[in-house]
């Protein structure tokens, strides 16, 4: 069974992640094809599909179960059930066919007190994760500015 200290840390990385490169501008040019005719592929497409966001999301909890900053958060974790709930959530989030049957983040979050800091470390996390899959910076960032907005609803501590 997630706790709800377990499914919100690793919600938690996936948003701070995408938080952290929200900043970092759109995509620019991205999507066009060499004619110059406009291609619709959702993120989801230019990301790989459920396969990609798989591995990136198997990469990511492996990065946070070794990452002695937060790692203590997910010790009563159901493990696959919250790695089912990431990849939906990401999935649903690039215009992929799932759908994300989670809890809402301000909820799910409420009263953990999690700070910047630990945020910031799921960020970092998430972020090397799609670094190891060579995840183009358009995409990256991209992604990132879908699940940035959900920090707001996360951290409560400066």
């Amino acid at each position: 069974m997630v706790t709800k200290y377990g499914m919100a840390v690793v919600v938690l990385g996936t948003v701070a992640v995408l938080a952290g490169c929200a900043e970092t501008g759109g995509v620019s040019g991205a999507g066009r094809a060499a004619t110059g005719a406009a291609v619709t592929k959702s993120l989801y497409e230019r990301l790989g599909g459920k396969p990609a966001i798989t591995a990136v999301v198997d990469q990511f909890v492996a990065n946070v179960a070794a990452d002695g900053r937060i790692n203590g958060r997910f010790a009563t974790t159901d493990i696959p059930k919250l790695k089912g709930h990431l990849v939906d959530q990401v999935c649903q989030a690039t215009g992929g066919p799932c759908s994300y049957q989670g809890r809402d983040m301000k909820r799910t979050h409420l009263g953990m007190q999690i700070s910047s800091a630990d945020f910031g470390a799921l960020v970092q996390d998430l972020v090397a994760a799609l670094d190891k899959f060579n995840v183009p910076a358009s995409e990256k960032s991209e992604l990132l500015g879908l699940l940035g907005p959900m920090k707001k609803d996360i951290v409560e501590l400066p």
